[in-house]
């Protein structure tokens, strides 16, 4: 792999089909940057690109940077209404012992797995 880029094609298309999984089972819109966030300012950066989904309100934006260790998760109106501060934090817990394991795709696919259960099980 080329320096800054993180996965494999494998690993892209994994990660591609859970996002596309969790969108079909929760109805929520789901997306990944995993790089170098800008300025220091991981929180404002990963608000930033929220922002510009084409549906914030029901959008999940996962920011993760891998050199400065941070993971930043930013959740719309609709989503937060189903999805508390609670279960996003123990999300980024079970992230951070994923990627501690060297297990970066695997924590990313874990994480919208688990934010999209929660909707799945708030429906039933």
């Amino acid at each position: 792999m080329a320096v800054g880029d993180y996965f494999t094609s494998a690993e892209r298309l994994s990660i591609h089909q859970a996002i596309h999984q969790a969108e079909l089972a929760s109805r929520f819109e789901f997306s990944v940057f995993v790089g170098q966030t800008q300025s220091g300012a991981p929180r404002a950066f990963a608000t930033q690109l929220h922002n510009k989904q084409v549906a914030p309100a029901r959008s999940v934006m996962i920011v993760v940077d891998p050199e400065a260790h941070t993971i930043e998760i930013v959740t719309g109106g609709q989503v937060r209404s189903i999805v508390d501060d609670a279960e996003i934090a123990a999300v980024i817990d079970d992230m951070k012992a994923s990627f501690a394991a060297g297990k970066l795709a695997a924590g990313l696919e874990g994480a919208i797995a688990r934010i999209s259960a929660v909707q799945q099980t708030t429906n039933a």
